[in-house]
């Protein structure tokens, strides 16, 4: 596969989640930043081992109400490997190491009826009552480690209140009233706090009166409206709110682009209209790139948990498809793993990320992929899913929510 071949591919990967799901998306229009971390399309590797499938641990809690240190899931032991290579989208939890799938999520176009029209989540969350991913009709979700508690958004975006799920009984236990509309949330790496990005307008609606030219036609555009973040204290509901000027000559190619935690929690990480990732401090100020982090651009995986090294972009075609591990202080590439596109540490040695079919990884049917479990230094792909649909935006096309299982 050429570079523009690769391009191409990746425009389609990236289109999914931001524009109409047409067959020629990608030739049409730049995707712009998806929820967990740079999206970059690759192709897969190779040498696939048999799956052990083991127990895990699910305890923890943050919020009122039981003792939160008791299990999520008191039938489940150790905190290894489970996975379901038979299912896409998982019924079943799938996790590895310190970390679970704790809810997956499709899209669809909701037509208006002023024209306008939404790309709509549909979310499945992890039931830890039936081990099950259940459905739940939110807008945008983050998990707790520990698996018990979701913060939660309703349907109308952007909201004025954030609640707090219990994931045992799939029950509201408390909203916490915001002063700016938020359009996404994410618990901190310690369960203690939410970062909630601030938009002005819905952040998932195309509208007709920004139109986009497409082939010749106008269809209903994004309009770039994020102002900023607040950091909101789960037990006592208090928040500061910081706003983020944005440069008006460069355009976000998508409404949402969403703020996120660095791996540690200590600083906050954004795209900015140029499409670089920015580091702020919790009170909202810019910040040089912590030294820890300096290697870790474009933005993937973030540093492995003990700070040693980083999921990087895909590496190219040579002998097998592969994404680099870098050193996240410096840069350095310490090698690769057999992996289209990472997505999020495991523990300090493994990693999850998306593998295409190893029979089609000839540049034709890269979009048929699973979720695989991948170690550094090693060249086997232990495979956690089934394969998603081979089509960018073809239905099925599920992609995955993580927290911590602790």
């Amino acid at each position: 596969m050429n570079v523009d071949q690769l391009l191409r591919a990746s425009l389609k990967e990236q289109a999914a989640a931001v524009e109409p799901a047409s067959a020629d998306l990608a030739d049409r229009v730049l995707a712009g930043h998806s929820r967990r971390r740079t999206r970059r399309l690759a192709s897969a590797a190779v040498a696939v081992v048999a799956l052990t499938a083991a127990a895990i641990t699910v305890p923890g809690a943050v919020d009122r109400g039981p003792d939160p240190q008791s299990p999520a899931d008191r039938s489940v032991a150790a905190r290894d490997v489970t996975g379901h290579p038979d299912q896409s989208p998982p019924r079943e939890l799938i996790a590895a190491g310190g970390t679970a799938v704790a809810a997956w999520y499709t899209t669809d176009w909701v037509e208006r009826p002023d024209g306008d029209r939404v790309r709509a989540r549909s979310y499945h969350l992890y039931d830890p009552g039936t081990g099950r991913y259940t459905p739940a009709d939110w807008s945008y979700l983050s998990v707790a480690p520990g698996l018990r508690t979701a913060a939660v958004l309703e349907r109308d975006l952007p909201a004025r209140r954030i609640g707090l799920l219990d994931l045992r009984t799939g029950e509201v236990t408390r909203w916490i009233a915001v002063d700016r509309p938020v359009g996404s949330v994410e618990f901190s790496p310690d369960g203690k706090k939410l970062l909630a990005t601030t938009y002005g307008k819905d952040p998932d609606r195309y509208y007709k009166d920004k139109p986009i030219n497409i082939n010749g036609k106008d269809e209903p555009g994004p309009y770039p409206s994020r102002t900023g973040f607040g950091i909101l204290d789960v037990d006592s509901g208090a928040a500061s709110w910081h706003t983020v000027k944005e440069e008006k000559d460069l355009l976000f190619s998508s409404g949402r682009s969403d703020f996120l935690w660095t791996h540690d929690g200590t600083w906050v990480i954004g795209q900015l209209a140029d499409g670089k990732t920015r580091f702020f401090d919790l009170k909202g100020e810019p910040v040089p790139r912590p030294p820890g982090e300096k290697g870790t651009e474009p933005y993937t995986t973030g540093p492995s948990p003990d700070g040693k090294r980083a999921g990087g972009d895909f590496a190219g075609r040579g002998k097998e498809i592969s994404s680099w591990i870098t050193d996240p202080r410096t840069g350095k590439k310490l090698g690769t793993v057999p992996a289209q596109q990472l997505l999020a540490w495991a523990d300090g040695d493994r990693l999850i990320g998306w593998s295409c079919d190893p029979a089609a990884c000839d540049g034709k049917n890269e979009f048929r992929n699973r979720l695989v479990l991948v170690e550094a230094g090693k060249k086997t792909v232990t495979p956690l899913s089934g394969f998603r649909p081979a089509s960018a935006g073809g239905p099925g096309r599920w992609e995955p929510v993580f927290a911590a299982r602790r």
